[in-house]
């Protein structure tokens, strides 16, 4: 089976293709600027064309290897830079840095559309080099847009081996790795860019000057710091599994039996990573838990999208917002993406909205990654209210299944019980969990949680330990919420019958009495 295409050199064989193509404006979407210099000045050098680099602290001048000319007088001013490009005789690539701050002027925005018109009867390429994306409806048609991958796995080798053969020479460090903990550390520095796992590997060896396996999670720190940075995506750290999950039993065969398809050995297999899942039920029935648990059992980063963090007042903001998120994701890739209350999010998409659009583009965009996206990026969104989502979200194809979580039956609410008494270092041997599960009927998981933690604090109120008759009483005084909202509960039991999987097993569907 062949092997999946680098990603560097797609992007490399695109940009030499453009500037062969004689392309006049490009947009290069990467924070690495010394890395892309790189990649432009062997693509000048193979096609005989000169470098030129702007940035408004020394203007526009021409850059050859190891050193740099004068700059053109006053091309601090971008506007008399763009004007000096277009008079430029010699075929070449102008690069300008950090230059999508001035792309909301309407004289720069009019001067760069007449550079790319000016330049299509040369062999001068113009490109945009910035960390973000901002084009100006203006220049849409006239300007292509290129994101820069991430440093590949063979890059971060490369760099890994370098970094050792330095520690080697010098002898200021130890080393004691073994090739399968040299290649987890390559991999956990997968989605960061040069500097920062050149920056992550110094920090593993300055910690106790020696590298070896308990450095890995000093490494996926830096990734959690990228995630942090970002502003949109938040790296929750999890350590419950599926075993601290009560029921949902043909859901979690289905989680295991993928457990192990994101290795190697199921690409050889010939399958596809799994693509994802939406978490259809009842409000405190487990569906952020099982998300969390995902994490754990299948050992990988959990990351939480807020939808409400994507939107913001400027228009084209959100769109992009998210745009980063997806980038941000599938660099950190393999990883599970949790959207939480998907439906919040989408809730301005269809007739009646007011907010000019914005939701309608960004849920189009939501809808084309999630069909079209290529990165192991698993996804699990999560929803209460199946009248906020959109028909287009649940088309097979988004998802690779939609599950339902019901109301657990009584033997799935004596395992929550069971769980939760564990968990705050009691026996569950001493109480009949059987009689308060039968109970506790139409309770929710996240209801039976709160029943033991009130009988805890009345027992220790009471200056006793906890009693069968403590939890009974905290159970005769809740009021659960499928008894208050029971025609909702019904009606959403009813629509999901037919259109999901139940998560609880084909022995009862939803419905079906709790």
């Amino acid at each position: 089976m062949s092997s999946p295409p680098d990603p560097r050199q797609a992007f490399l064989a695109e940009l030499d293709t453009l500037v062969r193509a004689r392309y006049p404006l490009l947009y290069l979407v990467s924070p690495e600027e010394q890395r892309v210099d790189g990649f432009l000045h062997e693509l000048a050098q193979r096609h005989g064309k000169e470098v030129y680099e702007w940035s408004i602290i020394q203007g526009l001048r021409r850059v050859r290897t190891g050193r740099s000319g004068p700059a053109v007088e006053g091309s601090e001013d971008p506007l008399v830079a763009l004007a000096a490009a277009r008079k430029l005789t010699a075929p070449s690539v102008v690069v300008f840095k950090d230059f999508h701050r001035y792309l909301e002027e309407p004289r720069i925005i009019r001067a760069v559309r007449e550079l790319g018109h000016a330049l299509k009867s040369t062999y001068t390429t113009a490109i945009i080099l910035s960390p973000s994306l901002v084009v100006p409806p203006e220049l849409e048609k006239d300007m292509t847009v290129l994101d820069v991958p991430l440093p590949s796995f063979q890059d971060l080798a490369q760099l890994f081996r370098e970094i050792l053969d330095l520690i080697r020479s010098n002898r200021h460090a130890t080393v004691e790795l073994t090739q399968e903990h040299a290649e987890q550390m390559v991999k956990a520095a997968q989605g960061l860019t040069i500097a920062e796992a050149e920056n992550a590997f110094a920090k593993a060896i300055a910690n106790n000057q020696r590298l070896d396996v308990d450095d890995i999670h000093l490494v996926m720190d830096e990734k959690r710091q990228v995630v942090r940075k970002s502003g949109l995506l938040e790296f929750f750290p999890v350590d419950q599994g599926l075993a601290d999950v009560g029921g949902l039993d043909a859901l979690k065969v289905w989680l295991q039996r993928r457990q192990r398809a994101f290795g190697e050995a199921a690409r050889a297999f010939g399958l596809p990573e799994p693509r994802g899942l939406l978490l259809l039920g009842v409000q405190g029935c487990g569906k952020s838990l099982t998300s969390k648990a995902i994490s754990t059992q299948w050992n990988l980063p959990l990351l939480r999208l807020d939808m409400g963090r994507i939107f913001s007042g400027l228009v084209g903001s959100s769109e992009e917002n998210l745009r980063r998120a997806i980038h941000t994701a599938e660099s950190l890739a393999p990883v599970i993406l949790w959207v939480d209350e998907i439906e919040k999010g989408l809730s301005g998409v269809g007739a009646g909205s007011n907010d000019s659009g914005v939701s309608a583009r960004v849920f189009g965009t939501l809808l084309t990654w999630l069909q079209e996206k290529t990165a192991p990026v698993f996804v699990v969104a999560t929803a209460n209210r199946i009248e906020g989502l959109p028909p287009e979200l649940l088309r097979k194809g988004r998802f690779d299944e939609i599950f339902f979580i019901d109301l657990p039956r009584v033997q799935e609410r004596r395992d929550i019980l069971e769980i939760h008494l564990k968990r705050r270092n009691r026996d569950p041997r001493r109480f009949d969990l059987d009689a308060l599960a039968r109970k506790a009927e139409s309770f929710s998981g996240a209801e039976l949680e709160q029943a033991v933690v009130s009988a805890l604090y009345d027992a220790f109120a009471d200056g006793s330990e906890l009693t069968q008759a403590h939890i009974e009483a905290a159970l005769a005084e809740t009021f659960p919420l499928a008894t208050t909202m029971r025609e909702e509960i019904n009606r959403l039991r009813e629509w999901a019958r037919v259109r999901t999987r139940p998560a609880s097993g084909p022995a009862e569907l939803p419905g079906s009495a709790p």
